[in-house]
């Protein structure tokens, strides 16, 4: 993107070798062990947040209302997969609706956006919602009768204005009110797994990204929001919700093709430690797709790479990819 939109799922505009999902720049770093306990921190925000029995009263009220299907059209389309992709504004949210798009014949793609703009930018569809995920009542029109959620939502880091790189001064970043990663990434992540947990939705895919073992990454210091340790929070929310999920923690986000490299999964940020610690967005919206597809994927959590173009064979068994794994956080 050329300029910097301030919208919740959009990316940040400024590209670095080691950019991390919807993040800015990143530096190597050494991985340190994080407990979970230490991630248990606690949130002065207040949101509009339903509670799960008051989002299944408001789910069981809702009536669907649309175009009348044919009854062959209807069982045709019950044999398929429901899928919502939230966050379907940003770079990598609308790689992962366009291909769901592309494949009508095995998914009934929805995508989730925060304003009418975002919208209009990928199309405009019927299937495309327009909500807020920091208030719960929002999400439930989208959400209510799907089979699979993805969720690409993030919090952007935003540049300060007058940053000049010929000064050779580091850039200083800031989170707009309202946009800080406790309430995006957190309250608005956990907004998602608790309307879908309500809604019966059988599996979450969580892309989040690398870097969240070490408190110290480079990440956690833009603007001050610490947004690992908020991603890594939601990531123990939804792995703790009975739902059968798949958390993709992906390396520095790359804007290349994919489908031509060999896909490397790790755990705990020891990728970070290689030389192999980015990926193509394209080859990451895939991996989401076929999370959905096998059950080696389900209640599994990993961080997510790929050898440089013409080293390795291209991944094509997906079966086997998730079969590597065998951390479910």
């Amino acid at each position: 993107m050329a300029t910097t939109t301030r919208v919740l799922f959009v990316s940040a505009t400024t590209h670095f070798p080691n950019q991390c999902h919807k993040c800015s720049p990143v530096a190597k770093s050494i991985p340190l062990p994080v407990s979970s306990s230490s991630l248990t921190l606690s949130s002065s925000y207040s949101t509009s947040s339903l509670s799960l029995p008051t989002l299944r009263k408001t789910l069981k009220g809702v009536k669907r209302v649309g175009i009348r299907t044919s009854p062959v059209v209807a069982m045709a389309q019950s044999s398929k997969t429901t899928v919502l992709v939230t966050g379907a504004g940003g770079r990598t949210g609308q790689l992962v609706y366009k291909i769901l798009k592309e494949r009508s014949d095995q998914y009934v793609a929805r995508g989730l956006v925060r304003t009418e703009e975002s919208k209009q930018k990928i199309g405009a569809a019927d299937d495309v919602f327009v909500g807020d995920i920091r208030d719960a009542e929002t999400l439930v029109p989208a959400i209510q009768g799907i089979d699979a959620l993805i969720i690409l939502t993030s919090g952007v880091p935003l540049m300060k204005p007058g940053f000049d790189p010929t000064q050779g001064n580091r850039p200083e970043f800031y989170f707009d009110d309202g946009a800080y990663p406790e309430q995006v990434d957190w309250i608005g992540q956990k907004n998602q797994i608790d309307a879908a947990k309500a809604a019966g939705v059988k599996q979450i895919v969580l892309v989040g990204s690398m870097g969240g073992t070490d408190l110290n990454n480079p990440l956690n210091s833009l603007g001050n929001g610490n947004i690992l340790v908020w991603k890594r929070k939601a990531e123990q929310y939804l792995a703790d919700s009975g739902i059968p999920y798949t958390i993709i923690r992906a390396g520095g986000l790359q804007d290349k093709e994919g489908g031509i490299r060999e896909l490397l999964v790790g755990k705990d940020d020891e990728l970070l430690k290689t030389e192999t610690r980015t990926i193509a967005r394209p080859d990451v919206a895939e991996v989401c797709i076929q999370a959905l597809n096998f059950e080696e994927a389900q209640f599994k959590a990993f961080d997510l790479a790929s050898k440089p173009e013409g080293k390795g064979s291209p991944t094509k068994d997906f079966k086997a990819l998730f079969s590597q794994i065998t951390t479910r956080f």
